[in-house]
């Protein structure tokens, strides 16, 4: 067989490999956090043309994902005119327990659907890799993506973290083939993938940056006679680009300024924009009433700023107000295997000293690479590795390039780098096929990610199929758990009869279990409640006595089982606050006062429990009462940290000055 042959099997093992990977991995995996919420969306765009349920993301992937469901006539649970947010989330999951169950059937297909890209992913590294530094780049770029575990762990998961690496590293490419060969098709092709880059997830308007730094390096390294010359052509291929982009992102909301059709509840652009700095408001609502882009585009850039503001981070085992610059190169260095981390410093060397030597191709790889990555720094919003993956794609090819460069320059180099790709398998399928919470070797593998970070990092409450076999191993034994998807997704719908123990989304979502202040049995805590990383303050966290308790088991290392007598004050009084909170939103304050009483009696120092007992007393003409305790939830929310009161004493500070 020719090299050729060869070369297209091994491209095709790796991608039934990827393709099988993806496939017993999901299948083992309950819903994901976002996922109910992605895929009722993309349902109802088809459906009913409703583009406002989920406006936080654009609409490629849903849309996508949800084509197996086309000509099937699904239950819809009546719209009930919640904030969209809560509509997306609760119908969401109504909509998949009815028509769906714990078996999982629809969501694995569009699973799969949405899989597609991660194949696609596969395929464009091989081919930017080929015609960047040769066929042997190309292969082992394919290996290391193949084998990523971060890669693997989100592939088929209908969520936006794949596609949007896809589309950046495709219209990356597009744009360097246009460079390095102009012509109108390949102009049209980059503006077409830049389109549907913005369409799949609002960080790719990042393209936009990272075009202008590409532009300006083809500028600086072009002839110098040659230069105004293609600052004039490329100024007008990034002109282009912006407007065929725009058109295509267009094309995914039909044209349609409006996210929804007149009756149903939506924010206007000014409205929801009102939190933003006053510059932001003012692009927002230009932008809105000339109406530049879709609406339900621009409430989805609002609603990414408005969370980045004062989105808590957990990490190292403390939980913080506010983000960290420094939290993506840490979760660099603790969720990427140790193999690939000696690739890509390797790969460096190879450029430093001259044995990759490809100026061109390796700008088109470290540009975009340090603007995403400083966009990620800056932001504030210190979530997932699932945020940087696009990262890990151009890292593949540049390994790619680094070992085949070194490994034609010595055997001796051939064999450390094949020793160090061979770790960075080794080390992924160890973690098979719980891929999510993988950590390296260095920070104590998967087992102990859940200590030094969070969200999707450990725990994207995945873990429900395993925690229904836990039960299953303890019949009749009482449970407790803190899930840290719920009420976003019910796990009694996973046959699951624990009581629920309460978190932050219960508080917007819609009520909370009484909890008793002593809990005898079995406590289960996934790992995202464990550390609190969803409170703005690790004192607000009505879990952080068991971050010092060993758990008896680990599930999946996401969800932790304690066994015992356990003290749960601030876990209930907590849920008494919620449910106090809940009926005052109805207007039903005769409810919310005695729950209140009770949660404060339970644990005075709550803040949610003080505010809530000044709530009730105050609707119901209590104001000495109403005083004394939004007095005392002051008192307790001065002493958080700075920017964890940003959440609070404001509020408190004007309730009090209105009495």
């Amino acid at each position: 067989m020719r090299r050729s042959g060869w070369v297209w099997a091994a491209v095709s093992m790796l991608l039934v490999v990827q393709c099988a990977q993806m496939a017993f991995v999901v299948h083992r995996e309950s819903l994901t956090f976002d996922e109910g919420d992605h895929t009722f969306a993309g349902y109802m765009m088809w459906h009913a043309g409703d583009y406002g349920l989920n406006p936080e993301h654009p609409p490629l992937v849903k849309l996508l994902a949800t084509i197996p469901l086309l000509g099937r006539n699904l239950w819809v649970p009546p719209l009930q005119d919640r904030q969209f947010k809560a509509e997306a989330y609760l119908d969401g999951r109504d909509w998949l327990a009815r028509n769906d169950g714990s078996s999982q059937h629809l969501v694995f297909e569009m699973r799969m659907a949405a899989g597609v890209l991660a194949l696609a992913l596969g395929l464009v590294v091989f081919f930017a890799a080929r015609e960047w530094f040769g066929e042997t780049a190309a292969l082992i770029a394919l290996v290391v993506l193949v084998f990523e575990p971060n890669v693997a762990g989100h592939s088929a998961l209908v969520t936006t973290d794949v596609g949007v690496t896809l589309f950046f590293l495709v219209s990356i490419y597009a744009f360097y083939r246009f460079v390095k060969e102009p012509s109108a098709a390949r102009l049209m092709t980059a503006g077409i993938v830049a389109g549907l880059l913005l369409a799949t997830k609002h960080s790719g308007i990042l393209f936009a940056p990272m075009l202008v730094l590409l532009i300006l390096w083809e500028i600086l390294t072009s002839q110098r006679g040659q230069r105004g010359r293609t600052a004039l052509r490329l100024a007008g291929a990034f002109a282009a680009i912006v407007l065929i982009g725009v058109a295509v992102l267009w094309a995914f909301y039909g044209f349609r300024f409006a996210a929804r059709s007149p009756g149903l509840k939506f924010p206007t652009v000014a409205e929801y924009s009102e939190p933003l700095s006053h510059f932001d408001q003012s692009v927002m609502s230009g932008f809105a009433r000339l109406h530049l882009l879709p609406e339900s585009y621009l409430i989805g850039l609002v609603d990414v700023k408005r969370m980045a503001q004062f989105y808590p981070t957990f990490v190292l085992g403390h939980q913080l107000a506010h983000g960290v610059w420094w939290y993506f190169p840490l979760v660099i260095l603790i969720k990427s295997t140790l193999g690939m981390l000696a690739l890509v410093l390797l790969s460096c060397f190879a450029i430093v000293t001259g044995r990759l030597s490809k100026p061109r191709e390796i700008a088109f790889l470290a540009i975009p690479w340090a603007v995403y990555l400083g966009v990620a720094m800056a932001s504030g919003m210190n979530i997932g590795a699932r945020h940087i993956l696009p990262l890990y794609a151009l890292a593949a090819i540049l390994v790619g390039g680094g070992v085949a460069a070194l490994a034609a320059h010595s055997r001796r180099w051939a064999w450390v780098c094949g020793g160090l790709i061979a770790a960075h398998i080794v080390s992924t399928l160890l973690a098979f096929p719980n891929y999510i919470p993988y950590a390296n070797e260095a920070w104590g593998g998967p087992k102990n990610v859940h200590n030094l970070l969070s969200d999707a990092n450990a725990d994207w409450a995945q873990q429900l199929y395993q925690v229904k076999a836990w039960q299953d191993r303890h019949p009749g034994e009482e449970c407790w758990f803190a899930y840290f998807a719920w009420p976003e997704i019910d796990p009694t719908t996973y046959g699951i009869t624990c009581h629920h123990l309460p978190n932050i989304d219960a508080f917007w979502l819609g009520g909370a279990e009484i909890v008793p202040s002593v809990i005898h049995g079995n406590v289960l805590i996934s790992a995202g409640d464990l550390s609190g990383c969803e409170w703005p303050s690790e004192r607000m966290n009505p879990y952080r006595s068991f971050l010092t308790v060993k758990p008896d088991e680990s599930i999946d290392d996401g969800v932790f089982v304690y066994r015992g007598d356990f003290e749960m004050k601030q876990a209930a009084a907590v849920s008494r606050a919620i449910n106090a909170m809940q009926s005052m939103w109805k207007g039903d304050a005769k409810d919310a006062l005695p729950l209140a009483r009770q949660a404060v009696a339970i644990d005075p120092t709550d803040i949610m429990s003080q505010t809530a007992l000044g709530d009730a007393s105050a609707a119901l003409g209590m104001k000495d009462q109403a005083r004394q305790a939004w007095a005392a939830a002051l008192a307790e929310a001065e002493k958080l940290e700075p920017d964890a009161q940003v959440s609070y004493v404001p509020d408190l500070k004007e309730k009090l000055s209105k009495l």
